[in-house]
């Protein structure tokens, strides 16, 4: 298996792109909002595809605007049915979703006709070019050091994630575990909400050149879920979603060379981060300390309050 600097560069991208998916993925998961994600990587299309019509081209900050836009459209919607069509939070989810996701589909075929635009790059991403658009952050007559340009995009955006967590840690975990008291004690949880949903939006923009509005779903749920089966402290629960968004863009990156040594057609690398993902899930789900396997063992004490 031949291992070159392009590995390396996908690996960091995705790697970031994973980390940065995963803090908002934490927060998500503990409001128990883990679908949100999915809604908004969806309903980022109509924006992009309505920037691409307007500018007729492909600039960052275009696609930045449109997308972040429709996403936060997204929460205000789902917020608005929830609470005035007094329709369930999943189903009103289900309903924004669905709907701007066929509208961007739409959209996208007719933006396709005028700019250079790739359906499926926009499902899927292209986690594999991102090393073909270098920026180069050092260079002298020995040494030359380039990274690709999305790594920059989504670096920023995960310093982002990291400072807004930082600042608002505390408000974050009040406003997910209990709202009502984070309300009695002078905190916004609805304003909490939107910075969420804000973060989520931003960070599915930053992913989308790399991993596409499909692979991300994966990178926002699954790490902290995977977390979730290993610990219940939320520090220790963060930083361990991150560890699991790093493993995973490195085994997937390695995975992803194993088909054409099989003999099989080539795949993804954002696919098969996605599938190491899903992979550490599964061991932390069997082999974690309340997995399957020590429960089936009797491993597992009994609750104080059943004894």
């Amino acid at each position: 298996m031949s291992w070159t600097a392009n590995d390396f560069h996908i690996i960091l991208v995705g790697g970031l792109c994973a980390m940065a998916c995963a803090l908002p993925g934490t927060f998500l998961l503990l409001r128990r909002m883990s679908m949100m994600g999915d809604a908004i990587s969806h309903a980022v299309l109509p924006g992009l595809a309505i920037a691409f019509l307007i500018s007729g081209s492909r600039a960052n900050i275009w696609m930045f605007l449109g997308a972040a836009i429709a996403g936060v459209l997204t929460a205000l919607f789902t917020q608005w049915i929830t609470r005035f069509g007094k329709v369930e939070r999943g189903a009103a989810m289900g309903i924004v979703f669905t709907t701007l996701f066929a509208v961007g589909l739409v959209l996208i075929r007719k933006a396709a006709d005028h700019v250079d635009l790739d359906a499926g790059c926009v499902l899927y991403g292209a986690l594999e070019l991102t090393p073909l658009n270098l920026v180069t952050l050092f260079e002298n007559d020995t040494y030359i050091i380039e990274i690709p340009r999305a790594a920059l995009v989504i670096g920023a955006t995960l310093l982002f994630n990291i400072i807004v967590i930082a600042l608002f840690f505390k408000e974050f975990t009040m406003a997910s575990f209990d709202p009502s008291l984070a309300e009695t004690q002078g905190f916004r949880p609805r304003l909490m909400h939107y910075l969420l949903m804000t973060m989520v939006a931003v960070t599915t923009v930053a992913a989308f050149e790399a991993v596409g509005s499909i692979i991300v779903i994966a990178m926002l749920i699954v790490p902290p879920a995977t977390a979730y089966l290993l610990t219940r402290k939320l520090s220790v629960l963060i930083a361990v979603s991150l560890i699991v968004a790093v493993l995973s863009a490195v085994l997937g990156q390695v995975a992803s060379h194993l088909p054409p040594l099989l003999g099989l057609p080539d795949t993804t690398s954002s696919g098969m981060i996605a599938t190491a993902s899903g992979f550490l899930f599964l061991l932390a789900w069997l082999f974690g300390p309340e997995g399957l396997i020590r429960r089936n063992s009797g491993e597992l004490e009994e609750p104080a309050d059943a004894r």
